[in-house]
């Protein structure tokens, strides 16, 4: 791969990306961790405007469908241990410029959510890391996984009249990953945790049940589905146990799956994860945050039969990614928190 780097903005601790769709254009969202800004940059990397200053502590930004840039973030999750202030807002751009900021659920330890779609209605799912603690790395009240049917009018909410929310799976330790994977047209949740690694359904009707399957038992991290080896079957690719070191490959055979393959080297807290089409091959992209913190892209040579890797960038740090196809070349935006640099990869 050919790949050409540009630093788009230093923001101390940068954390979650988003894309969305606003006035006609695509913009990308880039917001803090700790307490600092929210930015919005051009598909190019020009800032645009800040969204907001502060507090931060955003782990999930997502826009909401339908709507002209209005989306929903996460606030106040500054770390696993300071989060029991954590909520979901709604940003709304003003007509008169400048974004209102409202309250749509307090939900302490919120890390995780999105809105997915199914047969005309809209539903969040939200995922907390903890249900509580009592002192620093306590561990002993597991997350849990939220959902609600969101309305198409949000303006109703705000701090004293909020969203309500309903437990869909409790029991889930360390429950921090999160990805949407689509399939057959479906809108689907793969969630991570000490449990292992579970498939969320939303309902077929707003008075319907989620679905819930789950993957694997093996303690996780983070995890995607992509067929990488182009067999028809999505592998499952796995970073491990919580904040680990491990990304594995697991293959489906007999309804169930086995691990096919282990990157070599030690790849200390990883964290941010992406899969699908790169260059016109499937591939999984992965980032890890401590050792060499090196930004990996995972593809399946089908002469030689075996899973290869490259490195996009080494010591970067990244927390998340996000892809996009702009005037047919491949870009990943990373929010490469060790070093408080947000940075663009135009890749050919």
């Amino acid at each position: 791969m050919k790949i050409n780097k540009k630093v788009i903005s230093n923001l101390d601790k940068c954390y979650s990306i988003a894309p969305l769709y606003y006035k006609g254009k695509q913009h990308i969202l880039v917001a803090a961790e700790k307490t600092d800004k929210c930015i919005m940059f051009d598909i190019n990397g020009e800032t645009e405007e800040t969204v907001w200053d502060e507090p931060g502590g955003v782990m999930t930004m997502v826009q909401v469908p339908g709507t002209d840039g209005q989306f929903l973030a996460t606030h106040k999750f500054y770390s696993p241990n300071d989060s029991k202030e954590a909520k979901i807002i709604v940003a709304t751009p003003k007509k008169e410029g400048g974004w209102e900021i409202r309250t749509l659920a307090e939900l302490p330890h919120v890390h995780r959510f999105d809105i997915l779609q199914r047969n005309g209605v809209k539903y969040l799912i939200a995922c907390t890391l903890k249900s509580g603690h009592e002192f620093k790395e306590d561990w002993s009240m597991p997350g849990k996984v939220y959902a609600a049917v969101l309305p198409d009018d949000l303006s109703v909410y705000n701090q004293d009249n909020q969203l309500q929310l309903t437990v869909v799976k409790d029991g889930m330790l360390k429950n921090h990953g999160y990805y949407k994977v689509v399939e057959d047209g479906v809108e689907t949740s793969v969630i991570s945790s000490e449990q292992g690694v579970f498939r969320f359904f939303p309902p077929e009707s707003a008075a319907g049940e989620w679905k819930i399957e789950q993957l694997l038992d093996t303690p996780s991290s983070d995890a995607v589905l992509v067929d990488l080896d182009g067999d028809g079957e999505k592998e499952l690719v796995v970073l491990a146990p919580f904040h680990g070191a491990s990304i594995s490959i697991y293959h489906k055979k007999n309804e169930s799956y086995e691990k096919v393959y282990d990157y070599p080297e030690p790849a200390e807290f990883t964290h941010a994860i992406w899969g699908g089409i790169l260059g016109g091959r499937p591939a999984a992209v992965v980032g890890h945050r401590q050792g060499c913190r090196n930004l990996i892209a995972f593809t399946y040579n089908k002469e030689k039969g075996s899973y290869e890797t490259e490195n996009i960038d080494e010591n970067c740090g990244p927390a998340n990614i996000y892809h996009y196809v702009n005037e047919g070349k491949d870009i990943f935006i990373a929010t490469n928190r060790e070093i408080n640099e947000v940075a663009m990869y135009i890749i050919e």
